[in-house]
């Protein structure tokens, strides 16, 4: 087997206040697998998510990124090969067009010139928004802005991505557009999601989140049928939506 694009191992973390909010979770993603993170409101999926970039550090337990271990010294290559995409793109774009929103981020790691240009087109290009690279991000829809912050990830070429609820209000539409981007990425993926058919629509595996451990891991399909496994979770599907039924 190939080495894992991501590793969690044994990761444990409290809040200040004593909150436990990380309980010794483990599981690996290998290169190319797209998988979704479910799990209820509090289970610690976005303190999870801020570990594998450095912005928190663990208490107990390790993650690692292609080998390469999220301490201090890694920081700058970890936060290269790890991408994070808000639910809120407005988090990410400040940039008075987007063409400078998508150069920023490897502009910082010394990219010029017609590097910097190339970067930035393949990654528009990539999300289908090259149309609009010289417009102000704020004149763009919440699906278009959505796309624009995942070139902002591309751009860094990044070993892995994750999304944190990419479906969240947009439309139907929009909603389609962006899955058919992010299943036609060749890069691995993280998604955090409550949305559960777009999970089974885009990520063949899954894990299941909850207080703090990862409690479940297999295919998405046969998580979402095992009920006992969803009650216990607080995961609900759509009335009447069958994931046997899920083209």
């Amino acid at each position: 087997m190939s080495i894992p694009a991501l590793e969690v191992e044994g990761l444990s973390y409290h809040y200040p206040d004593g909150t436990e909010v990380l309980r010794d979770a483990s599981f690996h993603i290998h290169p190319g697998e797209r998988v979704a993170l479910l799990g209820p409101n509090g289970a610690g999926k976005t303190t999870l998510v801020f570990h594998l970039n450095g912005i928190f550090r663990p208490e107990r337990g390790s993650v690692t990124v292609a080998g390469l271990p999220v301490e201090d010294a890694n920081l700058m290559e970890i936060r290269r090969r790890v991408g994070i995409v808000f639910q809120d793109p407005d988090d990410q774009l400040f940039m008075p067009t987007v063409r400078q929103d998508v150069a920023f981020g490897p502009a910082n790691y010394g990219l010029e010139g017609d590097e910097l240009e190339e970067r930035v087109t393949a990654a528009l290009s990539a999300v289908g928004m090259l149309n609009v690279a010289d417009r102000p991000p704020h004149h763009l829809s919440l699906g278009q802005r959505r796309r624009v912050a995942v070139a902002t990830v591309l751009a860094m070429r990044p070993e892995i991505v994750v999304l944190d609820e990419p479906s969240s209000n947009l439309d139907p539409a929009s909603r389609r557009e962006l899955a058919a981007i992010l299943t036609s990425l060749e890069i691995t993926m993280l998604m955090v999601t409550h949305d559960l058919p777009y999970a089974l629509e885009l990520c063949p595996r899954a894990l299941v989140m909850n207080e703090g451990s990862i409690i479940a891991d297999g295919p998405t399909k046969e998580i979402l049928s095992d009920r006992d496994l969803m009650k216990a979770n607080r995961l609900e599907l759509p009335m009447g939506f069958d994931p046997n039924l899920a083209s």
